[in-house]
């Protein structure tokens, strides 16, 4: 009997604004910075997501991701993209020849399927620029764009309850 192969596997894009990672190994949240790390970057601005341990008066025992990979890999790509091109110039840029050239030196957004217990990172955002207002502007873009559109999903499991019960979530901005 032949399986069909999951839609939820790891991937990764590395393109040159950065890189897009899904994986289901636990996040390096040091080695995910290291990769945007630049001597030209005065800021890097990071975001850690975890699995917290209470949602709506509930206790959270785990998430479970599962993302569509192919899909989700290629639209992290295209947020990291638009960042870079939408922070073009930094005030602090006062040559004319760098009203064209990116603000954002390299960004990495890294996100976790399958099982992530609580008090581990679920996503990992690292963002370098030569200045802190750019990168924490685009790290903060890359979050909720990631959350919006990305076809990651999550489930979450409380204390007590079944695990049929579990709900799965679109991962939406907040």
């Amino acid at each position: 009997m032949t399986t069909t192969p999951s839609a939820s596997v790891e991937a990764r894009l590395d393109i040159p604004e950065g890189t897009c990672a899904l994986t289901y190994e636990p996040l390096d949240v040091q080695s995910i910075i290291h990769s945007v790390a630049d001597d030209g970057a005065g800021a890097t601005a990071v975001f850690i997501g975890t699995t917290r341990n209470s949602f709506k008066g509930k206790v959270v025992t785990r998430l479970d991701y599962q993302a569509y990979s192919k899909m989700a890999i290629k639209t992290m790509a295209n947020i990291l993209r638009d960042a870079h091109s939408r922070y073009t110039r930094s005030d602090h840029q006062t040559t004319p020849d760098a009203t064209r050239a990116s603000s954002l030196i390299r960004s990495a957004v890294h996100h976790r399927l399958g099982t992530v217990p609580v008090g581990e990172p679920s996503i990992v955002i690292a963002v370098s620029s030569p200045h802190r207002k750019e990168a924490f502007m685009a790290c903060e873009l890359i979050l909720e764009e990631v959350k919006m559109k990305a076809q990651i999903w999550k489930r979450e499991f409380y204390e007590g309850e079944r695990e049929d019960e579990a709900e799965w979530k679109a991962n939406t901005g907040h």
